[in-house]
């Protein structure tokens, strides 16, 4: 009363002349909703009010406005601030904050400190219920999520034994940050109780909402140092030189209307709204034109109803709505500024209590309405940080949000006893000592994450076994023992869609998919006609045909002139020339070799020959040995169905819900324990094929691989991976998740891998192992050798050829013989025998006499010579033969 008593004598009191003025008629509702409606009805009835300000609660709000509504009266209110009040009609109008414009600054607080749960505390009235969509909206939005709520009732007489359950509750869940939006009152008690029940210590976040901070003056040193350490929002107010100046007069007026009583430091928001209001309500008069009027209500009869709530209908109200709607200005709280009948929202104070006085440590102004701000890194803080915070229990460090274990036991995690490949998981007991020893994969990859975290976790591993040391039951029961005192399971655990409705997991820890395997049935395709020449490539063929005939015409050149075994008719220097090469494949020629020349270039060959053949031979008997799997390298698995085959997985494992799935009768579906069950299975044929998972798949054929047994068939089909499970909600899978990238960026998860994972030979491939031609390109280099050698060898005959028969060279071509004479000429030269390369010593003894032999070419010659010079025509030129 005292601010809307200052504001209307700070209005007038320069106005004097004005023709509209503003009378107050003030009711005391006394807080209740029934006496709010009766001064509400006595107001419209009997007083015949323009506007009424008030009530002061939201739930006397709700009635009150349904009056003003009938009766065309503007209800304006700045107490009631639950966002549930609007828009039920227009002729209410908000001049205080929502509780909704306050939602994003406290998300904000959350956000900056990355908090990912939140208890809300909140009061079972219009005014508690009113801002739990929006904070559950706002905590969305920064993922975070609201792991429990906690209604308290209004009633006096249960709210003591109430508030000791939900905190004593609420102490023993993980979470710690506590958001709480409740009258004053009602929050002193819930801080007393919290300090009682050491909730209030180290560790715990505790954020209030505005509405508790803004009489944080009125509270008794005992119900503040109670709430050391908790942070709240409250609208930001800048102190402008009107605000210091009214300040004063408003602690005069205050003594005045409350003699006796001290009056508060400051002025709360609630008193800058009620100035602000009935200034902006003389404005709208001001504007509406209209002096005092003693009667503004008509319909006379519905004044005169028996019905107690029927009232007349104001002409000016509606006048007045509106005028006071377009209402700017700059009051004491700052800018006015109504839009949708609700005061526009503004910047936060985000403040500490810490002492007796809270302590500003940030504001918050909203963010643009973008996503890229809205789902950023962006808070709206100013600078983008906070001051320093004291907390709970007077510390400075910053809570993580959630404990562990409430209670202060270790985590109770669950290993299964006994699984598939002890690489994975590994149990293993000391009959002596009865010390269990827990390794394998998984169970290290585990331990590095948990130790990798940013806080420490303490720990222990519990076997879910029965009697007989195995799994007890299937991995859906095993993954849903967090049900049953687990805080965590570690284990060869698949992500499936049913296991997450009731389970978190972490993100994957290994690769995921299944994989078929089957026994290869060995086939040798050797039915084919050419199938002799498929060893070497046709490319390969051709050259080495070509150099074996290469090789046999010269060594024909380098033996002919010399050995008796190269002379013979033309037919047989033909056969000679593939005979030779030929032979020597077998190594069974029985000619003798005479020439050096030709001796080395025979020598070559022979070796070209050696390993020519060691790598046909190589090849054909890698050709008889090879897999040639056919059509029965893919698999089918509709004629799996169809055909009635049996088909084996991992007993307990998802894959056979996976199966049954893909049409598999549950008959035909056998499932076994471990890897040397599968081998055996699929050795004596009891299953076509085996499904598993991908990790077993490559683990089994590297395991398996020796003898070329098994091999993987058609396309892996893709499912999640491996993950670590924790209970519904559970703060630590978002930590371990972040963990578990930072290794894998690391790779710290695959060197663990490496460590654990080590294949005892190379996984059989048949698309990677099947057999080849050898191609021309691996005797590139040694027919190159072979072909310069001869060559070189070839050269080298030739020039000495020429060289000891220059004269006779010289003289054919300097004859005017045609050119074929010419060759005709050298070719049957060349064609002649050595003669002291067939010399021996009875060849010596019994020589005979020398032969003059002459050329068709020196025949022509000489022809022509007589012709020129017949002196010289009876003596013919001859040649000798030696």
């Amino acid at each position: 009363m005292t601010s809307l008593s200052l504001a209307l004598s700070d209005f007038y009191s320069p106005r004097k002349n004005r023709s509209t003025r503003l009378v107050l008629h003030p009711r005391d509702s006394r807080g209740l909703v029934t006496d709010a409606a009766a001064s509400a009805l006595d107001l419209l009835k009997d007083v015949q009010v323009d506007a009424i300000i008030g009530p002061q609660k939201s739930s006397q709000a709700t009635f009150v406005i349904g009056l003003g509504d009938a009766a065309k009266v503007p209800v304006i209110s700045f107490t009631a601030t639950s966002p549930s009040l609007r828009p039920q009609t227009p002729y209410f109008v908000q001049t205080a904050l929502s509780d909704a414009a306050q939602v994003d600054a406290v998300a904000a607080i959350v956000k900056y400190h990355r908090w990912y749960q939140v208890i809300l505390i909140y009061e079972d009235s219009d005014y508690g219920n009113g801002i739990i969509p929006y904070l559950s909206n706002a905590f969305q939005q920064v993922n975070a999520r609201v792991s429990y709520r906690s209604v308290i009732p209004l009633n006096l007489a249960a709210t003591n034994s109430i508030l000791d359950q939900e905190l004593d509750k609420m102490k023993n869940m993980q979470t710690r940050v506590f958001v709480v939006h409740t009258t004053t009152p009602l929050a002193s008690q819930i801080f007393l109780k919290a300090k009682e029940a050491g909730m209030m210590s180290e560790g715990y976040v505790w954020i209030v909402t505005g509405g508790v901070v803004n009489l944080f003056y009125s509270l008794d040193s005992r119900i503040k140092d109670s709430m050391q350490g908790v942070l709240s929002v409250k609208p930001f107010v800048r102190e402008s030189r009107k605000l210091k100046s009214t300040t004063p007069r408003w602690k005069k007026k205050f003594a005045e209307i409350n003699p006796g009583i001290t009056p508060p430091p400051e002025i709360n928001l609630y008193g800058l709204w009620a100035y602000d209001t009935l200034w902006a309500l003389a404005m709208a008069a001001e504007k509406t034109g209209f002096r005092e009027q003693p009667n503004s209500l008509q319909n006379t009869s519905a004044l005169n109803s028996t019905n107690i709530f029927t009232t007349g209908t104001s002409q000016t109200g509606p006048k007045l709505l509106k005028a006071g709607l377009d209402t700017n200005f700059v009051g004491l709280a700052g800018n006015f500024n109504l839009v949708n009948g609700q005061l526009n929202s503004s910047s936060f104070q985000i403040l500490n209590i810490d002492g007796q006085e809270p302590r500003q440590v940030g504001i918050w102004t909203p963010l643009l309405q973008s996503s890229s701000q809205r789902n950023g890194n962006k808070t709206g803080f100013f600078g983008d940080k906070l001051d320093i915070i004291t907390w709970p229990g007077n510390s400075r460090n910053v809570p993580k949000g959630w404990e562990v274990s409430p209670s202060g036991k270790k985590l109770k995690v669950g290993i299964p006893a006994k699984a598939g490949f002890p690489e994975f998981v590994e149990v293993k007991t000391d009959p002596k000592t009865n010390i269990t020893n827990i390794t394998g994969l998984y169970i290290k990859l585990f331990e590095s994450v948990m130790a990798a975290l940013t806080y420490t976790v303490q720990y222990e591993y519990a076997l879910f076994e029965v009697s007989n040391a195995s799994s007890a039951g299937s991995y859906d029961s095993f993954s849903y023992q967090v049900f049953n005192g687990y805080d965590a399971v570690v284990g060869d655990i698949t992500i499936t869609a049913k296991r997450s409705e009731y389970l978190d997991f972490t993100l994957p820890i290994e690769q995921g998919g299944i994989t078929m395997i089957k026994k290869i049935q060995h086939d040798v395709e050797t039915h084919d006609e050419k199938f002799f020449v498929k060893p070497l490539r046709k490319q390969l063929w051709l050259t080495a045909i070509a150099l074996f005939i290469f090789t046999g015409i010269a060594l024909w050149i380098l033996e002919h002139r010399f050995n008796k075994d190269f002379r013979g008719p033309p037919s047989e220097h033909l056969g000679l020339i593939f005979y030779i090469p030929f032979m020597s494949l077998v190594y069974s020629n029985r000619e003798r070799i005479v020439s050096n020349l030709a001796r080395l270039v025979l020598v070559v060959w022979v070796f070209v020959v050696l390993i020519l053949n060691s790598t046909y031979t190589a090849s054909l008997s890698a050709r008889f040995t090879i897999d040639k799997l056919g059509q029965n390298a893919d698999i089918d698995v509709n004629d799996l169905i169809s055909n009635g085959n049996y088909v084996g997985c991992r007993e307990g494992s998802f894959v056979v819900d996976f199966l049954k799935g893909l049409g598999f009768d549950e008959s035909k579906i056998k499932e076994y324990k471990s890897a040397e069950d599968f081998h055996n299975a699929l050795s004596k044929d009891e299953i076509t094929v085996m499904f598993t998972r991908t990790p077993y798949a490559n683990l089994f054929l590297s395991k398996y691989c020796k003898n070329k047994t098994y091999m993987r068939v058609g396309s892996p089909y893709i499912t999640e991976g491996v993950a670590f499970v924790f209970p519904k909600g559970s703060p630590l899978v978002a930590d371990v998740s972040r963990t578990i990238i930072k290794l894998t960026d690391g790779h710290n998860i695959s060197k663990i891998y490496e460590d654990w994972i080590k294949p005892t030979c190379k996984e059989y491939n048949p698309s990677k192992d099947s057999w080849t031609s050898v191609k021309l390109k691996s005797f590139t280099l040694l027919f190159a050798i072979t072909g310069g050698i001869t060559g070189t060898c070839l050269v080298v005959f030739l020039v000495s050829y020429l060289y000891n028969n220059r004269d006779f060279v010289w003289r054919i071509s300097n004859s005017g013989a045609t050119t074929w004479s010419k060759v005709r000429a050298i070719f049957k030269h060349f064609d002649q025998r050595d003669p002291k390369s067939f010399r021996s010593k009875q060849e010596g003894e019994n020589a005979p006499p020398n032969l003059n032999v002459r050329s068709s070419a020196d025949q022509e010659t000489s022809s022509e010579n007589a012709a020129s010079h017949p002196s010289n025509s009876a003596q013919p030129e001859s040649i000798r033969v030696v």
